[in-house]
């Protein structure tokens, strides 16, 4: 299963990837400008909210593999009007219609594997499928490229479409829901009223905290508390400051590479998987920092949220860094910048440690739905800093002219200043106050008195 959700964030990831990569063919050939396609590569998050908050609702009751079926069918099929010759308003409306599948990804592949764990065995296995994510576009930069230049960039989606299906089918054959999928494990200390429940949770709890392994085992609380409280907000703003940098990675990371740098499209296609293996480096070394520190008793703010932070707070200063170093020195700031930001999912996984094992889906998924909201904004923004630079795309099969190059750098470097204070900010709230076991023990507590 963990295996099976890993591809699921592969596929997810490289179907965000592809519109990066097809830019420098698909921009001319539709005639359509950097605002413009800035704009189409933020509408993929238009619905990405709506849909996530749906999803994790879903998922509270009814089966998780049903749910996560759907969506890898709706992403498959949904590739294949650009390889029967979609123009732009069909590559607009096919990406929006792909977020909305894609949104809730994240969420749904956490719960699902979050079901076959404990609660202190779930740091590792988190990061794995998260590393998905990051391997998603690994994989897919060169073997798309390569579909680019011997087949054209419409086969690039395609292609993901073939995949999207086969993965589909062997999802249908294995996949099944785990034993802690929708409740916890069932102490005997504990009874089943709701209300004791809540009572044997507060009280089996020491100091102003839930133990790790009580988790599981709170009753249900108003959802609505945990979405209001200041550990959640502080989620949102780590989380947006990394969607922020997704939405520009799989956006403009290809063409700045290409413009600025000097690239070649080869090139670009290896060179864009640096941040991306780097970040799954990250991963898996919070991963297994995570899961040595949870089986020693510590908590998921200090073993899962304060590593997210540090991650995103070193990304912000990498990112500050960029515009002042040339060449290969921005590739490898870039490296470090982009890949240290792709740990949102640990943030999703912090935060489920808050509610009980029923809600654990709301409360993952709407974070993911109102995070995403920082990947909306940073494409168009790119878009539109360079433009305001100065910058207009040259016309299908020239090369950008080099007082283009210079606008591009120049509203590139304004979006990597601003990139990186959101990240600084964001993984400093997430280090403050990013406590889920803090709030579980006072969302217990208020039941218990209610």
């Amino acid at each position: 299963m963990t295996i099976l959700l890993i591809l699921f964030q592969i596929i997810a990831f490289a179907d965000k990837a592809v519109l990066g990569l097809v830019a420098p063919s698909a921009i001319p050939e539709l005639g359509i400008s950097a605002v413009q396609f800035g704009f189409i590569g933020s509408a993929f998050f238009f619905l990405y909210a709506i849909s996530s908050v749906i999803a994790g609702i879903l998922a509270s009751r009814f089966s998780i593999k049903w749910i996560i079926f759907t969506m890898g069918v709706l992403w498959a099929v949904v590739q294949f009007p650009m390889l029967l010759g979609g123009g732009a308003a069909v590559l607009l409306l096919t990406r929006i219609v792909l977020g909305a599948g894609e949104g809730p990804a994240t969420a749904m592949s956490l719960t699902s594997v979050h079901g076959w764990f404990s609660p202190k065995q779930r740091a590792l296995p988190s990061n794995l499928v998260a590393v998905g994510s990051t391997l998603g576009p690994v994989i897919a930069a060169p073997l798309l490229t390569l579909v680019i230049v011997q087949f054209g960039w419409r086969w690039a989606f395609g292609a993901l479409g073939i995949i999207g299906l086969i993965w589909v089918l062997a999802w249908f054959v294995l996949a099944s829901d785990g034993p802690f999928a929708g409740h916890g494990k069932k102490s005997e200390a504990l009874a089943d009223s709701e209300s004791e429940r809540a009572d044997a949770v507060v009280e089996n709890s020491n100091g102003a905290e839930l133990r790790t392994d009580d988790v599981d085992d709170q009753a249900q609380i108003s959802v609505w508390r945990a979405l209001f409280s200041l550990m959640f907000l502080a989620a949102v703003l780590g989380g947006a400051s990394n969607f922020f940098v997704q939405g520009f990675l799989t956006t403009w990371l290809p063409q700045y590479l290409a413009g600025v740098v000097g690239l070649t499209l080869p090139q670009v296609g290896i060179v864009t998987t640096f941040p991306w293996i780097f970040g799954a480096l990250v991963l898996l070394l919070l991963g297994f920092i995570g899961h040595r520190l949870m089986k020693r008793g510590i908590n998921a703010h200090r073993a899962i949220a304060i590593p997210f932070g540090l991650s995103t707070g070193i990304a912000g200063i990498a990112f500050l860094a960029v515009q002042s170093a040339p060449g290969k020195g921005a590739v490898a700031l870039l490296t470090v910048a982009a890949g240290c930001s792709l740990v949102y999912p640990m943030a999703a996984s912090a935060v489920a440690f808050a509610v009980g094992a029923r809600q654990r889906p709301i409360l993952m998924a709407t974070l993911g739905g109102v995070a995403s909201m920082g990947a909306i904004v940073s494409p168009t923004l790119v878009g539109w800093l360079m433009t305001q630079a100065g910058y207009k795309a040259p016309a299908k099969g020239q090369p950008i002219p080099e007082g283009m190059v210079e606008a591009m750098a120049m509203g590139m470097h304004q979006a990597f200043t601003v990139t990186g204070i959101f990240l600084l900010v964001g993984g400093l709230a997430c280090i403050l106050f990013l406590r889920p076991e803090r709030l579980g023990k006072k969302l217990q507590a208020l039941n218990v008195g209610a």
